[in-house]
């Protein structure tokens, strides 16, 4: 692509049908990249015009996410400006404006056909084997044909008239040129008989009054443009340079769905991924550099985002790199950012209540310092690290068979409850400088010792490092858990 000149605008125009999802939210970034490298303005659009699936709850749900990801707008929503209202909802008396005027200069025209009328041509047409458009039955109507129509009460569409020989081009700026012929496009509806535009009309409308130079969107989308650009010439409108982006795929090539795993950003948000992590695996998903750098930090991504690194091939979502990258800024983030995010999960689970004092948030954030080289994802932390913060757990049954219920684990539990009773200095060097002398005098392995005492304290036979966890519990919770411990061994476990 040669230098762009040009005070670039984009936009993002989702439908509040239903949860932000993967490849919206892609769509959003690579739009969002390419304004912020440009310095231009990525504007936020609602096409809300399909009244009976949209809804305001879906509204305020994608606004959300994309606030979450960081995606901040210029333009739209909660935002305002020049080009507004950005609500196609709001915008019914432009599109109605625009239509009117294609009928009368002739490029459009009125169409009666009844939705029935309509699908048995359809089926009629492959029935032939032929691609199935609108013939144009309505295209040439008499006068007295529309009032015999009107007088059956049958409500119109608005339809544009498609040129019937010749060629439309789409130049891509990923795939290149693209043709399509005109004869197989067939007149389309701007108007339904409700007033309502369809996203062909309403896209066309938008993108030209708000300034749109730069349309980014998903190759889904590649057999609209055809109709789109033709709409551009017949209202004189600056036609904008597209760029199509590659499909994703699931793991196994099919068009990314549920059957591959969840597929809504909500579900990334109330799981615990950062939404850095998030933004920078779907940078990868169709973009790479030329070094295929994995980890980048805001800006660094920003100033190194181009559409000619994008590829014509699908991408593959892969939800185990996602973690793997998700784990990898976890373990790169502060441990005081990571208790802020951590502290709803173990509100939720009812660990902590809403208020903490400033000992409990000390006490969270050296589980976390324990913890962090061990998350993925953040709602992990509640299973990991529960032990912490109840009383009386519940001992993993494997750990009880294999561990606890081991003849000699009561007496060198009671030995080591002595030993750390007797200590003046309770930290994690001096506990495992008494642990590995107790190892010595009883001729056992460190396993043997360091293992019983894992299970009386946290219940499971995995963790972060045994004294560090004793350190953060205290010699008092210590002793305490050992107690319990002893307890069940002799009238439960026996």
């Amino acid at each position: 692509m040669n230098e762009i000149k040009e005070w670039i605008r984009v936009r993002f125009a989702p439908s509040p049908t239903g949860q932000l999802h993967i490849g919206g939210a892609r769509t959003a970034l690579f739009n969002w990249l390419f304004a912020r490298h440009h310095r231009g303005k990525f504007i936020l659009r609602i096409e809300d015009t399909d009244v009976e699936r949209s809804s305001e709850h879906f509204v305020r749900s994608l606004i959300k996410d994309l606030r979450w990801l960081g995606l901040d707008w210029d333009e739209g929503p909660d935002v305002g400006g020049d080009y507004g209202p950005y609500f196609q909802s709001q915008r019914g008396d432009i599109y109605k404006y625009y239509a009117l005027k294609l009928l009368k200069e002739g490029k459009a025209y009125f169409c009666y056909c009844t939705p029935e009328e309509l699908e048995e041509e359809k089926r009629r047409m492959q029935r032939e084997g032929k691609p199935p458009k609108y013939s144009g039955r309505c295209r040439n109507l008499t006068p007295r044909q529309r009032r015999m129509f009107e007088s059956e009460g049958r409500e119109p569409t608005i339809r544009f008239k498609v040129p019937e020989k010749g060629i439309t081009s789409v130049k891509d700026l990923i795939r290149g040129e693209v043709c399509f012929e005109n004869r197989l496009l067939g007149d389309f509806i701007l108007l339904k008989s409700n007033g309502m535009p369809t996203f062909n009309f309403a896209n066309v409308i938008d993108d030209s009054l708000m300034g749109i130079n730069y349309v980014i969107r998903g190759d889904d989308h590649l057999s609209n443009t055809p109709r789109q650009i033709l709409l551009y010439q017949a209202l004189n409108f600056k036609v904008p340079k597209y760029a199509h982006l590659p499909m994703i795929l699931g793991s196994d090539g099919t068009k990314l769905s549920k059957r591959h795993g969840a597929t809504s950003i909500s579900y990334y948000r109330e799981k615990g991924y950062l939404p850095w992590a998030l933004v920078n695996y779907l940078a990868l998903l169709g973009w790479s550099t030329p070094d295929s750098q994995q980890l980048f930090e805001r800006e660094e991504l920003i100033q190194k985002f181009s559409l000619e690194r994008v590829g014509k091939s699908s991408a593959i979502f892969d939800p185990k790199k996602l973690e793997w990258m998700n784990g990898e800024y976890i373990r790169r983030s502060k441990p005081e950012r990571l208790v802020e995010l951590l502290l709803p999960y173990l509100e939720r689970a009812g660990l902590i209540g809403r208020r903490i004092d400033p000992s409990t948030r000390e006490k969270i954030t050296r589980v976390v310092e324990l913890e962090q080289d061990r998350l993925k994802v953040l709602s992990e932390f509640v299973d990991l690290a529960d032990f912490f913060f109840k009383r009386n757990f519940t001992y993993d049954s494997q750990a009880v068979t294999k561990i606890l219920k081991r003849q000699y684990v009561p007496s060198l539990l009671g030995e080591m409850r002595k030993r750390i009773e007797r200590m003046s200095s309770f930290d994690a060097e001096s506990l495992e400088k008494m642990a590995r002398s107790l190892s010595e005098e009883l001729s056992l392995s460190t396993s043997k010792v360091f293992h019983p005492l894992r299970v009386a304290l946290t219940g499971k036979m995995k963790g972060p490092g045994l004294f560090e966890l004793a350190e953060v519990l205290g010699k008092e919770e210590t002793l305490r858990r050992i107690d319990r411990t002893l307890k069940k061994l002799k009238t439960e476990y026996v």
